[in-house]
């Protein structure tokens, strides 16, 4: 496949600098702004979004909740309750949001030099590690833990797998762990990697649901195909081992069975390769596109052959200027807005239910909320927030320049305190990614 000019000249991405921005200006202090001028005026977004992040949604396990609310008891997980998934639940994203976020603070460790910040990414790894210690099935990730910090729903996914290893080797690769915490780390990953190579890379679920699974990583689309070299590549990055190169330059050329395309092409294609799978992505699903992202981006930076790193390039390329063409939606939504956001009360909301005895089944449950509970507003941000702060997460993590300003306003225009999903990490996943100002970050008043 021919790559344009346009990917010959993407630039690398900067993600670390010398030159530490200071930090520790109080969350309210923020204010929500349409426009952002100054690099002082990002940051302050920046620490609001930190600050409302990590006094709302981290939990006491180091994972990231989905929004305030009541964990499932081990009897709820055990008895599918809202569903078997763990669907809608405050524990449905754990390892997805956790690991995504991980290679963020990782940077934002490196950049500030606090030991706050490490000791956070710490934290954040310790939570991860325990999503894949839960369960006696190798290879299972569960997606959280209920109250007992043990208890877990019976399905993962490949949404929640790939970030896992995101983090994770962003957290072994930053020099943040020491040798024996690195050691566990790294080993870690390695038996979770192992028990996917032979489970085919399907993901595995445990209890009522064992010998099933639930995502495939083989699968040849964008999505999948950027997660499962990006593991192949990241677990010889970590371990040293050519059995997981020679996986990856075989996996990186072999071809789809019904389009003929290569794991390499279909990487360059981009985000819209996935359309006719995955309904709506550019308005609504890029937030499960972010860690992919991040992996290809990682890809293009290790690739040796300059026409596989010019085709991920292509991709990275691709999807940012999708995600362009739709990050001013954070314009249309009101700090002031009151909807309700009933999502909190789970256990009302998802009141009846049946034997699942499929995953088919699983599904069905989910779709039974209660509207008059559950409320408007969720909807509301995951349109106005979730997808415009994942686009600048895209737009970012492929070194977009012209996109960089879109992202800079997105990120200054939310009243982060007021927020009740905590997909409002993406702001700082974006601004992580983006090059450091130094011109800007000398002067304190931005000027």
């Amino acid at each position: 496949m021919k790559t344009t000019g346009n990917g010959k000249n993407l630039v690398r991405l900067v993600l670390m600098a010398s030159l530490a921005i200071p930090y520790g200006r109080a969350a309210e202090d923020s204010a929500p702004a349409t426009e952002c001028a100054t690099q002082v005026e990002l940051d302050r977004a920046v620490e609001s979004a930190h600050a409302a992040l990590w006094s709302k949604f981290i939990g006491a396990d180091g994972l990231i909740h989905d929004y305030v609310g009541e964990l499932p008891t081990p009897e709820e997980c055990a008895a599918g309750k809202p569903n078997a998934i763990g669907w809608w639940s405050p524990i449905e994203n754990g390892p997805m949001f956790t690991g995504t976020y991980l290679a963020a603070i990782c940077h934002r460790a490196r950049r500030s030099g606090a030991a706050v910040d490490r000791e956070k990414s710490r934290r954040l790894a310790t939570g991860l590690l325990a999503c894949a210690s839960v369960s006696d099935v190798p290879g299972f990730i569960a997606r959280g833990m209920g109250t007992d910090g043990k208890c877990h729903y019976p399905m993962g996914s490949q949404d929640q797998t790939h970030p896992w290893f995101y983090g994770l080797h962003a957290y072994a690769t930053s020099g943040i762990p020491d040798a024996d915490q690195r050691k566990i780390v790294v080993d870690k990953m390695k038996e979770v990697a192992e028990a996917l190579e032979a489970a085919d890379w399907k993901c595995p679920c445990d209890g009522a649901f064992t010998g099933q699974s639930r995502g495939d990583f083989k699968m040849f689309r964008h999505h999948g195909a950027a997660m499962y070299l990006f593991i192949l590549r990241a677990m010889h990055d970590v371990t040293g081992e050519r059995v997981w190169l020679e996986r990856y330059q075989r996996a990186m050329r072999e071809r789809s069975g019904t389009s003929g395309k290569t794991r390499l092409e279909i990487c360059a294609e981009g985000y819209p390769h996935d359309r006719e799978q995955i309904k709506n992505i550019d308005h609504g699903q890029l937030w499960i596109y972010v860690s992919s992202q991040g992996g290809l981006a990682r890809l293009a930076d290790w690739e040796a052959d300059e026409d596989a790193r010019e085709q991920y390039r292509a991709g990275l390329t691709v999807n940012a200027r999708g995600a362009l063409a739709v990050i001013e939606a954070y314009k249309t939504f009101d700090n002031s807005d009151t909807k309700v956001f009933g999502h909190a009360r789970w256990r009302e909301a998802y009141p009846d239910r049946f034997l699942q005895k499929t995953q088919a089944d699983a599904e069905r449950l989910a779709s039974t909320g209660d509207r008059k509970i559950l409320g408007e507003r969720k909807h509301y941000e995951a349109s106005r927030m979730r997808n415009p702060l994942a686009a600048a997460a895209l737009i970012a993590l492929a070194g977009y320049h012209d996109g960089f300003e879109p992202v800079r306003r997105a990120i200054c225009h939310y009243d982060y305190a007021k927020l009740n999903m905590a997909e409002l990490f993406f702001a700082e996943c974006a601004y992580y990614a983006l090059p450091v100002d130094q011109a800007s970050a000398l002067e304190p008043d931005g000027s």
